[in-house]
């Protein structure tokens, strides 16, 4: 049985907003600029490692805070940009969670969950890094093209 939303489509509109900078738009009205490295706006490859730990963190500290709120809660995302024979892409993800909690009972709860919660969310639960380690294709098609 299937049980998913019947409203399944995610998605964003990319405008161009300068030379090699965009804004993505989301359905809520969210944007966030993206460049290509030549200014302090994030790279693609960037918002692909901030979605990956985003996704990851948003899963593991709903986990963890059923037992108890973190009093710092870091993530770091990396990979290593290669070309090769698959063309461009990322090797060697990686997420290192940094998560404190107080001591006591709550903390100890949450600290005795974590390596779980994060397992679960590389396992099943993150849908960003999932879409990664599975076979993903992505079609790309040509849309209206007219002059102005």
């Amino acid at each position: 049985m299937n049980d998913a939303p019947h409203d399944t489509l995610r998605s964003v509109d990319l405008t161009r907003i300068g030379e090699g900078r965009y804004k993505a738009t989301n359905r809520r009205g969210g944007v966030l600029p993206i460049g290509s490295g030549e200014d302090p706006d994030f790279t693609p490859v960037e918002l692909l490692l901030a979605a990956i730990a985003g996704c990851s963190a948003i899963d593991v500290d709903l986990i963890t805070g059923k037992r108890a709120s973190a009093t710092s809660f870091d993530v770091r995302a990396e990979g290593d940009k290669i070309r090769d024979d698959d063309g461009n892409h990322l090797v060697n993800l990686k997420l290192v969670f940094d998560v404190v909690f107080d001591q006591g009972e709550a903390g100890d709860a949450a600290r005795a969950v974590i390596q779980r919660a994060i397992e679960q969310s590389r396992d099943r639960l993150c849908t960003v890094s999932r879409t990664v380690a599975l076979p993903s294709p992505v079609e790309m098609e040509q849309g209206v093209i007219s002059p102005r």
